[in-house]
């Protein structure tokens, strides 16, 4: 799909907050180093099994990722750019440089940034084949979402915003991200958050190593303590459908906004509750499948409040799609 863009005078201007939250998830993605990726992305070498905890949820990310970038090839484009911010260990980024690559798209530029280093030096490390590609123009470094991005308007085909990353800045901070990141893309911005009433955990490692946690979601207040005596404070926001779709419809025509992953995580197997046998009963799995197609935009699934404004249509501009996990 092609959009309009709207160039603006703007000068981001973030809450003096937000320096101390960036801090406090910098400590704690950083210290999870290779622990998170296993845990977020399952094994970095195979990119499109999609077979770990949060399998369901990424084949959906991915079949629209790759339905993007189809279309944009199918307009006979043989260059692209694309932005991940809070890239992680890369492996989003990684999948779609190499999916536009076979897909016949000659120049590819693309620029994954995170808050850890630890996770850019991984990412790094899992790219240097990707980077010898003739063609290819793929970097990652240590940054974040809380000030101006240094690509020119209008010069991202795709964004990315995926897992967490939205939910750990202050949320009087996103409006201005919006409009940040819709300042430099010109074509698809795709964000996943956690939402209200989502199922437990740790966000950075699986909920078996924690000895405790708790999040207060009126004071956007998360505290886990692990087993290996780590103990991390810092700030999350859960979302409500409304609420998310509130703070991008400004800057963006939102195409999609769904619930994602309603069911399927709540029946992983984890010994403690659920038999790995689950995984095995086709019949379940179908209903479950069912289930996430049927009641993924119902509000009362995801949240309070319409998706869209009284009286129709999202404003029209640049195309979204948001999800949450």
């Amino acid at each position: 799909m092609s959009s309009r863009h709207r160039l603006r005078n703007y000068s981001p201007v973030f809450p003096d907050r937000g320096a101390a939250n960036i801090a406090a998830a910098y400590a704690a993605y950083n210290e999870a180093g290779g622990d998170y990726a296993a845990y977020a992305d399952g094994d970095p070498t195979r990119l499109y099994d999609f077979d770990g905890l949060h399998g369901y949820a990424d084949r959906q990310v991915w079949a629209l990722l790759e339905a993007k970038l189809s279309a944009l090839r199918a307009t006979g484009s043989r260059s692209i750019s694309i932005l991940d911010a809070g890239c992680g260990p890369g492996t989003w980024l990684r999948r779609l440089v190499t999916r536009a690559y076979t897909l016949g798209f000659t120049s590819i530029t693309a620029r994954g940034f995170d808050i850890a280093k630890a996770q850019i030096q991984r990412a790094q490390l899992l790219a240097r084949d990707l980077e010898k590609l003739s063609g290819v123009d793929l970097t990652f470094e240590v940054a974040h979402l809380a000030g101006r991005l240094p690509e020119a308007g209008g010069s991202v085909d795709i964004t990315l915003c995926l897992y967490s990353v939205l939910s750990h800045l202050p949320v009087e901070s996103l409006p201005n991200i919006s409009s940040e990141i819709a300042r430099v893309t010109s074509v698809h911005f795709i964000t996943t958050v956690r939402a209200a009433g989502s199922t437990p955990t740790i966000l950075i490692d699986s909920i078996k190593k924690a000895r405790h946690f708790s999040h207060d979601n009126s004071r956007d207040k998360y505290e886990i303590a692990l087993y290996d005596g780590r103990h991390m404070i810092f700030d999350f926001h859960l979302f409500t459908a409304a609420e998310l779709q509130n703070y991008f419809a400004d800057d963006f025509e939102v195409e999609d906004l769904r619930g994602l992953d309603l069911f399927h995580n709540r029946f992983a197997p984890d010994s403690r509750w659920n038999p790995a046998s689950l995984t095995a009963d086709v019949q379940f799995c179908n209903e479950l499948e069912r289930l996430e197609e049927n009641l993924c935009q119902k509000i009362r699934f995801h949240g309070t409040g319409d998706p869209f404004p009284a009286g129709g249509a999202p404003p029209r501009n640049r195309d979204l799609e948001m999800s949450w996990k």
